[in-house]
């Protein structure tokens, strides 16, 4: 379900690319053209930064955290699991 509903966010920033504003990112267009190798490219798409899971997304994510260290301390208890694909837990 989940990937159904990112494939539709994707197609939808795909879609409407002129909406979105991307005008804006003419300075960000022509260094990926000066830095990269067109043909490894069919269609440029630019993601915002409000997208899930982009870069710039992750470093604010980053950020909030290294903010909550600061503020509160070290966590007395840092606790993380792994699941395998069926789902039951694994150590």
């Amino acid at each position: 379900m989940y990937a159904k509903i990112e494939a539709e966010r994707l197609l939808f920033i795909r879609l409407n690319q002129k909406k979105l504003r991307v005008d804006e990112y003419i300075h960000l267009k022509d260094a990926i053209t000066n830095d990269s190798d067109p043909a490894n490219h069919e269609k440029l798409v630019i993601l915002p930064s409000t997208f899930t899971g982009c870069p710039r997304n992750m470093h604010e994510y980053a950020q909030d955290a290294i903010t909550y260290l600061r503020h509160g301390g070290k966590p007395s208890l840092f606790i993380t699991y792994k699941l395998q694909r069926d789902g039951t837990k694994y150590d």
